[in-house]
């Protein structure tokens, strides 16, 4: 987006443009906001006149050979105080972008777009998750246990995949600067199961460089495939981690790295239990409390993507130190993870993708997308237990077909596989896989509308599995472009 390319629009026009389709049910309605915006071009051109017969006062007056007099444009209508483009009737469907103060050199205006969608979706599950995640299918959450969380057969709402974003990037003395800034609704952590609003991207960036919150540059987020289900590939790298982040472009392609947060996926094993096996020991005082991550350096990824007539493959890499406290003993230590992340999207047509990852490495379980674990007790003894990385497989294959230009239908299967370590509870989540197909329609522009078929498994370490089938129906309606 370069500022040649905006239109700049004050916030009041641009909020009668975003209702007026909405809400003009009527020819008398119609009528009335065309008056409206009549009268607004009426008096730009009213303040442009004024400002040009300002300029012509001035120039005979240095014809003449005058003191030169001071030249002011009228200030607008709106008492913005910033320059302001109307946009066409016809044109009211377009993005928003929100009006700035105009640079002291004389640049044009800078504009940012709004973007985003709301989505609804309702679901029926055939057998039961986690009710904080129950409208949307992450096999972490399938129970191992008949009635764990009641009896089977759920029908759900939910509207939490809807999302709001800005973005906007403008040339500078200092080179170009960018920025998007994104939330959703899908609470996560403390408000697991809640409508509420989530930060997606904080993302700011200079020339080549950025930093904040954005996809990890360990992850292709080309390979996610157009399936309505919130989680997606269950195998799939995918994290947005804060980082700093400098990328070297080379002709198509470009290399990048990334000093990333290192949070820690980090389990206390079979230590959850102990206590109700020790006469006076509290729940409340078991190994969790004291067994914690200890991180002192960033994770280091590495990344090289190359553009082709035919896709594109990627290959990167990810190098970890994950360090690990004692709090009742004081005893440190850290081991270090590793894991390598092939991919590729590759164009079958002109329209149809298919999508293709493999990774594997020890301790990279927080960079995937469901089920990774990146340290776990090395052994089931409390005393001088140390902890150990834990090795994962994960393999994401979906194909992306377009009948035509308004029906698609995605299809495909991604699974991963945890090499579990001796200290974990028998409960522990070891393996899972998802299958997914569906039939999605484009009736028109930013609009969608379908139903998709979705399958899961969990496996615990114990030998204990589950797996559940749903179905899904969603509406998505971007906001107007």
């Amino acid at each position: 987006m370069t500022n040649h390319k905006r239109v700049v629009i004050p916030i009041a026009l641009a909020a009668s443009a975003l209702t007026a389709p909405a809400f003009a049910q009527s020819d008398a309605e119609r009528i009335r906001l065309l008056e409206q915006q009549l009268q607004h071009q009426a008096q730009i051109m009213q303040e442009q006149q004024r400002a040009l017969e300002a300029m012509q006062d001035e120039l005979e007056r240095l014809k003449a050979g005058q003191s030169p007099a001071l030249v002011t444009s009228p200030p607008p209508a709106t008492g913005s105080g910033t320059s302001t483009t109307t946009v066409p009737i016809e044109d009211l469907h377009q993005p928003i972008a929100v009006a700035m103060p105009p640079e002291e050199t004389g640049d044009e205006p800078l504009g940012f777009e709004i973007y985003g969608f709301v989505m609804a979706d309702a679901i029926y599950d055939f057998k039961r998750v986690d009710p904080d995640w129950n409208d949307t299918l992450r096999v972490t959450t399938i129970p191992t246990a008949d009635g764990q969380y009641g009896a089977d057969g759920e029908f759900v709402f939910s509207v939490r995949q809807s999302r709001l974003g800005l973005k906007g990037d403008w040339d500078t003395d200092a080179g170009k600067v960018g920025f998007i800034l994104e939330a959703e609704l899908f609470g996560t952590g403390g408000d697991a199961g809640q409508t509420t609003p989530r930060l997606r991207h904080a993302w700011a960036t200079w020339k080549n460089f950025g930093m904040g919150q954005y996809w990890s540059n360990f992850m292709d987020i080309d390979v996610f495939p157009n399936t309505i289900d919130y989680w997606g590939p269950t195998g799939m790298v995918f994290y947005r981690n804060q980082q700093m982040r400098y990328t070297w472009p080379m002709g198509e392609d470009e290399f990048a790295i990334s000093l990333e947060d290192p949070g820690t996926a980090l389990t206390v094993g079979r230590f959850r239990d102990e206590c109700s096996n020790e006469v006076g020991e509290s729940c409340e005082s078991t190994l969790g409390e004291e067994y914690r991550a200890k991180n002192e350096l960033p994770d280091l990824a590495l990344r090289y993507r190359n553009n082709t007539d035919w896709g594109h493959w990627q290959l990167a890499g990810m190098a970890r130190q994950l360090g690990y406290e004692r709090r009742d003993t004081g005893f440190t230590d850290e081991e270090y993870g590793w894991g390598i992340n092939a991919s590729s999207v590759i164009r079958v047509t002109e329209l149809d993708r298919l999508k293709l990852q493999v990774v594997y490495g020890e301790g990279i379980g927080n960079y995937l997308n469901d089920g990774g674990l990146d340290l776990a007790p090395r052994n089931a003894e409390r005393t001088g237990n140390t902890a150990e990385t834990v090795p994962l497989l994960g393999i994401v294959a979906y194909y992306d077909h377009y009948w035509n230009e308004r029906w698609s239908t995605s299809i495909g299967w991604s699974g991963v596989e945890l090499d579990t370590t001796a200290g974990q509870a028998g409960t522990e989540f070891e393996k899972g896989q998802i299958a997914q197909v569906n039939l999605l329609h484009y009736p028109t522009d930013g609009v969608l509308i379908g139903g998709e078929l979705i399958w899961g498994e969990r496996e615990d370490i114990n030998g204990a599995d589950g797996d559940d089938l749903r179905v899904q129906m969603s509406l998505k309606v971007n906001f107007p472009r």
